[in-house]
């Protein structure tokens, strides 16, 4: 069964060389394992997800530009978030400021084509049907 997701949980982005540590500000009323529990709205880029390190995706104008400048060869560049959607699906059944709650099974896409998915959820206790 899938798990709440909450502050502290660590994330990994496809095309991220490093993970990264979710960050959930405790707006939604709910606490599970003295940590604020996060909804699908937690995926404000350098709010609620900071970088991954160094980005790949030629999809990213920066790393497009600095590949183009060396020849061809990929050329990583710093990692800037672009989560401008929601985390999908949720969990439908189990709603956190009238939202549905963050489970690890969900995704996140961002602009430059890198899947954000979540490798630990921040606590092992509280699952969601």
């Amino acid at each position: 069964m899938p798990m709440q997701v909450v502050n502290g949980a660590t994330l990994q982005c496809s095309f991220g060389m490093a993970p990264s540590t979710f960050v959930v500000l405790p707006v939604h009323g709910v606490m599970d394992g003295n940590q604020p529990a996060a909804n699908i709205t937690d995926h404000k880029p350098m709010v609620n997800i900071l970088p991954f390190g160094m980005c790949t995706s030629l999809a990213n104008p920066t790393v497009a530009s600095a590949t183009a400048a060396a020849m061809g060869v990929l050329t990583p560049m710093p990692c800037i978030p672009a989560t401008l959607s929601p985390w999908v699906p949720g969990a439908p059944t189990v709603t956190l400021d009238h939202m549905p709650a963050l489970d690890n099974v969900s995704k996140c896409l961002c602009n430059w084509g890198g899947v954000v998915s979540v490798v630990n959820p921040g606590q092992t206790t509280t699952v969601i049907p």
